[in-house]
């Protein structure tokens, strides 16, 4: 984990208060962290992922999904997914990168074009 994502997810949880469970932003801790029926769905994009460009989008989206995945109950799965799209979008900025909402991020991750 690099130290600007380390710093985005301090941020991002100090901003939002979030106390869950945070998964760790790897292809091994995403995919352990989803529920079945997505983890499927997530070794398939995997898998057809042609380009390092769509890497990060795709881990962007997955992670936000593993972390909904993981939250016990509807109210806690709201608040992981405003954590998480706080801290992908820091740790754009951090990069250099735009900030993507969640609908843009999975836009990009379907192969559409986002706007």
């Amino acid at each position: 984990m690099t130290a600007k994502w380390q710093t985005a997810v301090a941020e991002a949880q100090e901003a939002t208060g979030f106390t869950g469970e945070v998964v760790q932003r790897t292809v091994d801790g995403i995919g352990t962290a989803l529920r079945l029926d997505h983890r499927a769905d997530f070794y398939t994009e995997l898998g057809a992922l042609a380009d390092s460009g769509g890497f990060e989008a795709f881990l962007n989206h997955w992670w936000t999904q593993a972390l909904a995945d993981s939250a016990p109950d509807e109210d806690a799965r709201e608040r992981a997914i405003d954590f998480a799209d706080l801290a992908v979008s820091l740790y754009a900025r951090s990069a250099g990168g735009p900030t993507s909402t969640h609908t843009e991020i999975e836009a990009l991750v379907n192969g559409a074009e986002a706007s």
